[in-house]
């Protein structure tokens, strides 16, 4: 807290435009994370697929419900028909 004595009728607005300054700062960016992400992964590629909007909402709601990410079970599911296209 700034225990400077206020001389102006302004002082209490630059005090909170300060501690909202302090508040806001932005994490430092050189900061790496703890573990890698896909995103940042070099052995995933992102791709796009077109799904009917229906089956993309059954998806979300399905890997919402089991707590996984729709990637993952997109990417089960591929290797699970990749296997049976092997014979």
């Amino acid at each position: 807290m700034n225990n400077k004595k206020k001389t102006s009728r302004f002082d209490d607005l630059i005090d909170a435009a300060r501690s909202r300054q302090l508040r806001d700062k932005l994490p430092n960016v050189d900061e790496k994370p703890t573990s890698p992400t896909k995103s940042t992964d070099p052995d995933y590629t992102r791709t796009t697929i077109y799904l009917p909007k229906q089956l993309h909402r059954q998806l979300k709601a399905a890997a919402v419900s089991q707590e996984r990410q729709m990637s993952d079970i997109v990417t089960e599911l591929i290797e699970q028909w990749l296997l049976t296209q092997s014979d």
